[in-house]
């Protein structure tokens, strides 16, 4: 469908100013012109409107969503073993699809347009995705300990990316070894291998926590970082999810090895993790996005939380209040994700782009005055003020009305699913 949006404001190019926008069926065709010929189906009114690239979570588990609250104030490897884990046990593909659909649910709400996800269930992910609406990156989660081409996990990951529907481009994949506390190294390098003869990058939990760089340097006598290039993971485009606990020279290594690392500001402080040296990897040259992690461990999706998050407490780690801007902050939650997984039409708006956008109204009294538009989006929105959400061209939420997806539905799936599960 042909979309005219008529003189909003505008992020473009790091600044805010009026324009109009023309979206051609999935791309942006024109900028304050409209592309010869064009005739839109619909015309949005961008008076107290601003649009902006729509947001990229970077690292997620869409299928944790029904498991916020069910293992709050615990150790990390506790909240995982005996909180997380025997759901997850416990999960049918049904579930997973329920709980993804929640998950998508949530994003579309909050102006998140793209997400990268690490799940454990065939098809279910997927099937919710393509649904949705959302642009996903996909990955099964990978454990093992020796490598066999004929495992199971590896096996699924495969037939997901060659028999299921990517929605017309909507959807692609990565492969996603866990961490390394959960594939050793024989099947690290394994998967490695498979990347590389089929041109797939990784998506990986890595220096995540104290206990897993202890483990590791007692059992391998390296860091997690160096763990994952010796297995030869950086041999390809490699997304790292935390980057918690790293060295100096780790640091040096993933710039040197064009590593992306998705920093997850909320998981991590919940989980008694501590903060990603962000300033320091950016000054190094790493291109750092921005994800949510699962709702098990955050407890939202909630992007715009995620972004006033990473720029507050960087100011405050490292004592400067010019530590990591509001502009800055944007970027890795949008064209830095986008970057990351290998989107290269996808994260600004510019002609040519995919027509992902998000619209806020700035009628609400976080955005009220309009001193500055950009800071306001990192430092007083909450995501409430996403009135509409388009991915691909199509309008996925306008008026704050899901237009792809039967919230009660939802809702009510996910409430009983827990219920089920003994959880709720």
């Amino acid at each position: 469908m042909n979309i005219a949006i008529k003189n909003a404001y505008a992020l473009i190019g790091g600044k805010i100013d009026r324009h109009s926008i023309y979206i051609e069926k999935d791309k942006i065709a024109g900028i304050d012109k409209a592309p010869e010929g064009f005739r839109a189906k619909k015309v949005i009114d961008g008076e107290n409107r601003l649009v902006i690239p729509g947001i990229v979570n970077a690292h997620t588990h869409s299928y944790m969503a029904p498991m916020r609250n069910i293992a709050d104030d615990l150790p990390f490897m506790e909240w995982l073993t005996k909180g997380v884990e025997p759901v997850e046990n416990s999960m049918t593909d049904e579930d997973a699809y329920w709980g993804a659909m929640l998950a998508m649910a949530e994003m579309i709400r909050c102006g998140t347009t793209t997400f990268n996800d690490m799940h454990m269930h065939i098809f279910s992910t997927q099937k919710a995705a393509k649904e949705s609406g959302l642009r996903a990156v996909l990955s099964r989660g990978l454990v093992g300990d020796k490598y066999n081409k004929s495992d199971r996990r590896i096996t699924e990951a495969l037939k997901e990316m060659s028999e299921g529907d990517n929605a017309n481009g909507r959807i692609t994949y990565m492969l996603g070894p866990h961490a390394p506390y959960s594939a050793g190294f024989d099947y690290l390098r394994g998967v490695a291998d498979i990347a590389k003869e089929q041109g797939l990058r990784i998506h990986m939990h890595l220096a995540e926590s104290q206990a897993e760089i202890d483990n590791l340097k007692k059992e391998q006598g390296l860091t997690p970082i160096e763990y994952a290039d010796k297995a030869g993971c950086f041999d390809v485009p490699f997304i790292a999810a935390h980057c918690v606990k790293v060295t100096d020279s780790d640091i040096e290594l993933m710039a040197k090895k064009g590593v992306s690392v998705v920093t997850n500001p909320a998981s991590n402080m919940k989980l008694g993790n501590g903060f990603a040296p962000v300033k320091k990897m950016k000054e190094a040259g790493i291109n750092i996005c921005l994800g949510t992690d699962g709702a098990a461990s955050n407890n939202t999706l909630n992007m715009f939380h995620e972004m006033s998050l990473l720029a507050l407490i960087h100011k405050g780690v490292n004592d400067t209040p010019v530590c990591i801007g509001a502009e800055e902050t944007i970027e890795m939650a949008t064209i830095n994700g986008a970057r990351a997984l290998g989107l290269d039409n996808v994260g600004k708006i510019e002609e040519g782009y995919k027509a992902d956008l998000a619209i806020l109204d700035l009628n609400t009294p976080s955005m009220v005055p309009r001193n500055s538009l950009l800071s306001s989006l990192v430092y007083s929105a909450n995501g409430s003020e996403v009135d509409t959400t388009i991915v691909n061209g199509e309008i996925l939420m306008e008026g704050r009305e899901l237009k792809t997806l039967d919230l009660e539905k939802i809702l009510y799936n996910a409430d009983h699913m827990m219920e089920r599960l003994g959880k709720a």
